[in-house]
């Protein structure tokens, strides 16, 4: 039985999660067509600067992505708590940066005297927007619509440009994001789009070792490509929304293992690099015989067999459903879903449960 999108994104269970959206027709998105031999490369930087804008609204931090040919990959965290904290001018200015949201709210942000019931609209307005700010649903449909907007005026054709819904799988503990994030980095190897990590543009890998050389467009400083797609707010009628071709773009979250810094992810970044490396280099056919057999600490920590790891490095989307944990996660989630079973469990027995010596 298909579960509807709340039961899927639940924050109670996790604010982790792995996101996948296609093309229609599995059509190009970037890269050049065989057939045509129209390049779309260009594209891609779009999904890149986009999300990343969108998470400086948002109180959604990325912590992985990947860019392909026909569709795109995340792994994102939502933080409901600093929405929480944000005042509701903070959640105005930050909607109004998407969307020009009705006359009222415009009023009341130019400094205009309201009345009583006015200022009582206005601040069930900002409820309201504090629930889209992080709601992965409207993340996901700012960034999908503008794209298709930007892509289908570019071809000159209307229609649908995402085959639908983004599908998303709940992350539900250290092991899951770590082997997420993992898949989702390597997806471009796996796809023979490129060789190696630092060479598999437009991923968050890619993007992390080109800022440690100091030759990421955002360490130097460079602004985003401006956005010229336009959307309609749902809940505002006729009213555009207004994209601010300025908006920064917000840094990746970075890697803490000492759970010191806020909002960041819990390994060590070159614990990741190793374990990322060994296993893009075990799923080489050519050189899988000759890499030398040791375990990536992360992996130990984890408590990961090496060898399920690097099978389930190409099929984590397909071998997991609407979630990806430890059996004693997976069984959590299927309790507070008031669900029979979910699909993984077998995969998740021989990923994440390590094998008697």
């Amino acid at each position: 039985m298909t579960l509807p999108r709340a039961a899927l994104v639940s924050l109670d269970a996790t604010p982790w999660y792995h996101l996948v959206n296609r093309c229609v027709r599995r059509a190009f998105l970037c890269g050049t067509d065989s057939v045509s031999g129209q390049s779309y490369e260009h594209r891609r930087g779009w999904i890149a600067d986009r999300l990343r804008q969108l998470a400086g609204v948002f109180a959604i931090d990325v912590a992985a992505y990947a860019v392909m040919s026909n569709h795109y990959h995340l792994v994102v965290r939502v933080d409901a708590a600093r929405a929480a904290k944000w005042s509701d001018d903070e959640v105005l200015r930050r909607w109004t940066m998407l969307f020009t949201g009705p006359l009222l709210v415009q009023r009341y942000r130019a400094g205009t005297d309201l009345l009583p019931a006015e200022m009582v609209a206005v601040k069930e307005l900002a409820a309201t927007y504090r629930e889209r700010l992080v709601d992965v649903s409207w993340f996901m449909r700012v960034l999908n619509e503008a794209v298709a907007r930007q892509a289908n005026a570019e071809d000159g054709v209307k229609g649908r440009f995402w085959e639908g819904r983004f599908k998303s799988q709940a992350l539900l503990d250290e092991a899951a994001i770590f082997s997420a994030m993992a898949y989702v980095d390597l997806n471009p190897i796996h796809a023979c789009m490129a060789e190696s990590p630092e060479s598999s543009d437009f991923t968050s890998l890619s993007e992390r070792l080109a800022e440690l050389h100091g030759d990421h467009q955002a360490a130097e400083g460079a602004a985003p490509e401006p956005v010229s797609a336009s959307l309609d707010a749902p809940t505002s009628g006729r009213q555009a929304a207004a994209w601010c071709e300025t908006l920064p773009l917000q840094p990746l979250m970075p890697f803490d293992a000492t759970a010191q810094l806020p909002n960041a992810i819990p390994f060590g970044f070159e614990d990741y690099l190793e374990l990322v490396e060994t296993t893009g280099r075990c799923q080489r056919p050519d050189k899988r015989g000759l890499i030398e057999g040791r375990v990536p600490k992360l992996l130990d920590r984890l408590g990961i067999d090496p060898e399920a790891f690097i099978a389930a490095s190409t099929t984590l989307l397909t071998r997991f459903g609407s979630a990806v944990g430890t059996p004693e996660s997976l069984t959590a989630c299927c309790a507070a879903r008031q669900a029979r079973h979910l699909r993984g469990m077998r995969a998740a027995r021989e990923l994440y449960e390590r094998r008697a010596a």
